[in-house]
């Protein structure tokens, strides 16, 4: 294979992010990973460079020079549906997080973080990605009065559609697969997001928050996404 060949079969990751020493130590560990990086240090550069170049995963700060991270969010969010977008963020508020996740993100990551563990999560999302191009199989499955539709990334009941993020569709995914069972946090974590650590069990929390509100008619008293307290959550479909 030639080196042209080798560097267009790679995964590109964008990098958004104005703190040199971030973007270096980030560019360092994902290069080393076998990716390819490009990194923009404003929201309006790291707009027109997912536009230019097409990544397949994007980083993005939330306190950058001359936007609102979320902002910024939003509209790389409109304009692709499906690229993963991972949220870096120096704001620990479990309010701040959701309203990360709520403007299009699919992960969010805490400074100071892991580059191994933010690394296992690109390298998730990348399988998973890879599983699902390969198999025709559960293209569609309902839960209740929507239907799911996996290639499309949508949920749909009647006229009404709402756009699933890349996990929370792989949420749904798991828990359909294995319904009426028990997932803990820490199963979720490991089988979607490709970590081990519970340190960072409040994101599957989050998701269940995000997906409930999307699902049920009642968020108080889900139907189908259950709590079973001490252990984890249960699909009933």
């Amino acid at each position: 294979m030639t080196a042209e060949l080798e560097a267009s079969s790679r995964k590109r990751i964008l990098v958004i992010e104005d703190e040199p020493d971030i973007v270096r130590g980030l560019r360092d560990a994902l290069e080393f990973e076998g990716f390819e990086v490009q990194a923009r240090g404003t929201g309006a550069e790291g707009l027109t460079a997912a536009m230019d170049w097409a990544p397949d995963c994007v980083l993005l700060d939330l306190m950058l020079p001359d936007d609102n991270g979320y902002r910024v969010c939003e509209t790389l969010r409109s304009r692709d549906e499906t690229v993963p977008i991972i949220i870096l963020t120096a704001k620990a508020q479990e309010s701040d997080k959701i309203r990360g996740l709520e403007a299009g993100a699919d992960d969010y990551v805490t400074k100071p973080f892991s580059v191994a563990e933010l690394i296992a999560r690109i390298n998730a999302i990348f399988r998973r990605q890879s599983r699902m191009s390969s198999s025709h199989a559960d293209e569609t499955f309902t839960i209740g009065s929507w239907s799911i539709n996996a290639r499309k990334h949508t949920m749909s009941r009647g006229r009404t559609s709402k756009r699933l993020t890349f996990y929370e569709l792989e949420v749904l995914k798991l828990l359909r697969e294995r319904s009426e069972e028990t997932l803990s946090r820490d199963e979720l974590l490991e089988k979607v997001w490709g970590v081990q650590t519970s340190t960072t069990s409040r994101t599957v929390d989050n998701f269940i928050v995000k997906l409930r509100r999307k699902l049920e008619e009642d968020q108080k008293n889900p139907r189908h996404i259950l709590t079973v307290y001490g252990l984890g959550y249960k699909l009933v479909p």
